[in-house]
């Protein structure tokens, strides 16, 4: 069983790299099952939720490299919880990136269900906001804590406070993405010194970390950010591809 995570950006055929691992793990479970073509839940909670979705399904069928992979395509619409139909009978589940509370509401209803199929060795493929709620702790959209600015904020719009929703609990750190693209390492470091998060990976956009029962391994152009508690503030630091 491994957990794929993107930290966002990886939007192009150029970057079907990324997604190789994830596709290859679906088909050896499919292999495994006796099917002669790996079975994919492609699942957008994005507001362009088709148009994502069919995205992520493309580099998926680009990192399969003339693999035949059935792309199975759930467009999500806000207030509308996604269904266990979604997600029945395959060989790996893919979640995209949108606004994190969306899709964190929007899937929280088979939570339980997509434990159960990870534990039973279905790979998982979280992309930005799919990535965030892929941890015991899903952050939110926040960017203050206490009041205070932790994260770039839009000029002239007050940002909300972050806050802390259970998440699938795949992987029992926070996960945060588009790490430096986005300036977002400020808002980990505050939600560990503040104690709001016991420890932190943060993802970098064009960036996979994959967890797995052997550890971590990271693939792609950037980095992981490693936020951990110490004595007197917090530690961080990076891993690498």
């Amino acid at each position: 069983m491994s957990v794929h995570l993107i930290g966002g950006g990886a939007t192009t055929i150029a970057d079907a790299s990324l997604h190789v691992p994830f596709v290859a793990e679906a088909a050896s479970r499919a292999d495994r099952a006796g099917r002669p073509r790996p079975r994919i839940a492609v699942i957008s909670l994005h507001p362009e939720a088709e148009e994502k979705a069919a995205a992520l399904g493309e580099l998926l069928t680009q990192a399969a490299a003339g693999t035949a992979i059935e792309v199975h395509l759930t467009a999500g619409r806000p207030g509308e919880p996604i269904g266990l139909d979604a997600i029945a009978d395959v060989d790996g589940i893919a979640v995209g990136g949108g606004v994190v509370e969306d899709v964190r509401a929007g899937l929280e209803p088979v939570f339980g269900e997509l434990r159960r199929l990870v534990a039973a060795g279905v790979p998982y493929l979280g992309v930005s906001a799919g990535a965030m709620i892929a941890a015991e702790g899903s952050l939110g959209g926040g960017s203050r804590i206490g009041g205070v600015v932790v994260s770039p904020e839009d000029p002239g719009e007050a940002g909300g406070e972050l806050e802390i929703e259970a998440g699938i609990g795949l992987v029992d750190v926070a996960i945060e993405v588009h790490v430096a693209q986005r300036g977002m390492l400020s808002r980990l470091v505050a939600a560990v010194e503040s104690g709001l998060i016991a420890g932190a990976l943060g993802i970098d956009e064009r960036t996979a970390l994959i967890v797995s029962d052997g550890g971590l391994r990271v693939e792609g152009d950037g980095s992981v950010w490693r936020v951990l508690p110490a004595e007197g503030g917090v530690l961080v630091s990076t891993i690498g591809a």
